[in-house]
């Protein structure tokens, strides 16, 4: 998948690339003349005594460096502008992908590989770009270049070059093969480093409050020891690479020595054409080694771009329509049809058989026990993740030939982890509305009992908040993400377990003040205790991912004895 990745994400630098190849085929061109001018200084300046001859060039040889050096500058600097452009497109490429993925792709793939594949993994394929501007286009003219003003210098001692070459070509491709599983094995073990890593930063509260600290540290040697371990084994070949050019290398030159100080002896080889020759097989010999240098990258960014390509080529299972339609009646009307929805290979679905409609101004309730599929109704109906079976309509219209971005729209969502992003409070509150002007976030703030704590902050709506959220409490957070989804006023609410961080006290107060909001709007509140919703005007019961019950309170505590059961143990434990 490398060479096709690299053919797209490369187009639009084509003109570049053209100006980088002359370049660099004007700055080795210079390079190869440099060895033959020397020669002559030698045989027809130094050997003759010809001051004049040696100055004019040596002259010469300098505006011939001169070239070289402008040229071989200037093709590194389109190079890496190339090669930084392509690795800026690439990630962008990546982040849209990712960003159209539903729950189920991103589940997946992880979050931890996600990282690495836009962060290390286009790294490496950007690396071997800019390596292989500089050195892909140069090594074979240099190669084909030097043998043939080798070859011009002395026919004779080509059968050195025929020996040399094809061996230094088969001893580094023997290694470069040898190394391709251990990238391979590199790249899955970052991805589980950065996993660990990931789990250990998050969970650090709860790592701590155990005492597991020792645990985790064995935990990560592990995924860092296996890393170190195939770098080693990497390494260890790549440390190989050097000493075997150096041997062929340097066994090259004392046979040249050899061989052409014995026909310089008998008169049939110049002096100048003995040091031309020397360093013409060196260069030939530097652009094979550069090569292999390259080919050593090769298979590192190969696995790399198969490992991208792999997230360009996964489509959503959330699919676009082609032509989306409106709203056929009020948006705020959400209605699900024998909704299921199941993973793929999974042997029972998570949510099958709902049937519910949920219209403005009525407050709809979902509870059940844990793993009942609550948080997975909540996802269906903005599309995070699409039903396998039955509809969820929004506004009289299937959501799947809805417009996704004219359907969030409609959409406030509160998740059951709030999240806040590094910035202000007054930020966070304009996620959903960038033009909200300071009093519309303060009305947000009073409605979702916020208010009071974020006049105390030092600096109010500009106080600054880390990412997650983490320099507030749990409490604190639920509002400020309650307080974002007001400030959109939009014509769904979805609570996703979002008062369960609340005390009673709170989370009454916060009721009573979203009543005259919803006056217009769907609610739909998932939640684990049963005061939350028993005011509810209609409440859906689930039982593993089936509905149960469908009514009010005291209905369902008549009719549902999953209900029931819920109200009788929270009963309990508030007595208790």
């Amino acid at each position: 998948m490398l060479i096709p990745l690299l053919k797209t994400y490369l187009a639009p630098y084509k003109r570049a690339i053209a100006g980088l190849i002359a370049l660099q085929f004007v700055a080795t061109g210079a390079a190869l003349y440099l060895p033959s001018l020397n020669a002559d200084i030698i045989d027809n300046g130094v050997v003759r005594g010809d001051t004049g001859y040696i100055l004019s060039t040596g002259a010469w040889m300098l505006v011939v460096s001169l070239v070289q050096i402008v040229c071989s500058v200037s093709a590194v600097l389109l190079g890496a502008k190339s090669a930084m452009g392509a690795g800026r497109d690439l990630r962008k490429a990546i982040l849209h992908r990712v960003g159209t993925f539903s729950a189920r792709e991103v589940g997946r793939f992880g979050a931890p590989s996600l990282i690495t594949r836009n962060t290390n993994d286009v790294q490496q394929v950007q690396l071997l770009i800019v390596m292989g501007f500089t050195i892909v286009v140069m090594a074979p003219i240099m190669c084909i270049g030097g043998v043939v003003m080798a070859l011009r210098e002395d026919l004779g001692l080509s059968w050195i070059l025929l020996i040399a070459v094809p061996g230094l070509a088969l001893s580094m491709g023997l290694i470069v093969a040898r190394m391709v599983p251990g990238f391979r094995a590199m790249q899955v073990r970052i991805d589980a480093v950065n996993r660990v890593l990931r789990e250990q930063i998050t969970g650090i509260r709860v790592v701590r409050a155990f005492v597991r600290e020792r645990f985790e540290i064995d935990r990560f040697a592990v995924a860092n020891d296996s890393l170190t371990s195939a770098a080693l084994h990497v390494g260890r070949l790549m440390a190989l690479m050097f000493p075997v050019v150096m041997v062929i290398s340097n066994v090259t030159s004392v046979a040249v020595i050899w061989f052409g100080g014995h026909a310089i002896n008998e008169g049939t080889m110049e002096i100048g054409a003995l040091s031309a020759l020397l360093s013409y097989i060196m260069l030939i010999l530097m652009s094979v080694m550069m090569a292999s240098f390259i080919a050593m990258m090769v298979p590192r960014a190969s696995v790399c771009a198969d490992r991208i390509s792999e997230v360009l080529a996964t489509e959503s299972s959330v699919v676009l329509p082609t032509e989306p339609k409106p709203f056929a009646t009020s948006p705020g009307i959400v209605e699900l049809r024998d909704a299921e929805f199941s993973y793929p290979g999974a042997e029972f679905p998570v949510l099958s058989g709902v049937n519910f409609r949920a219209e403005p101004g009525k407050v709809t309730a979902v509870i059940g026990g844990t793993g009942s599929g609550k948080s997975t109704l909540v996802n269906l109906i903005p599309r995070l993740i699409d039903v396998t079976a039955g509809k969820v309509i929004v506004g009289g219209t299937d959501i799947r030939d809805l417009d996704l971005d004219a359907l969030r729209a409609e959409i406030g969502l509160i998740p059951q982890k709030p999240f806040l992003f590094s910035g202000t409070i007054a930020s966070n509150l304009r996620y959903g509305k960038s033009d909200a002007t300071d009093e519309e976030l303060w009305d947000a703030l009073e409605i979702a009992q916020g208010a009071d704590f974020v006049r105390k902050m030092p600096d109010g709506l500009e106080t600054a908040v880390s990412q997650g959220g983490t320099t507030v409490s749990g409490g604190q957070r639920q509002r400020l993400a309650i307080a974002r989804a007001l400030v959109r006023r939009p014509s769904i609410y979805l609570f996703d377990d979002s008062f369960s961080a609340l005390d009673l006290t709170t989370d009454r107060r916060l009721r009573a003040a979203l009543a005259p909001v919803m006056k217009d709007a769907c609610m739909i509140v998932v939640a684990q205790r049963v005061s939350t919703i028993v005011d509810a005007d209609q409440i859906l019961v689930l039982d593993d991912g089936k509905p149960v019950g469908l009514g009010k309170h005291e209905d369902l505590i008549a009719t549902c004895p999953t209900y029931a059961e819920i109200v009788d143990s929270q009963h309990a434990v508030a007595v208790a």
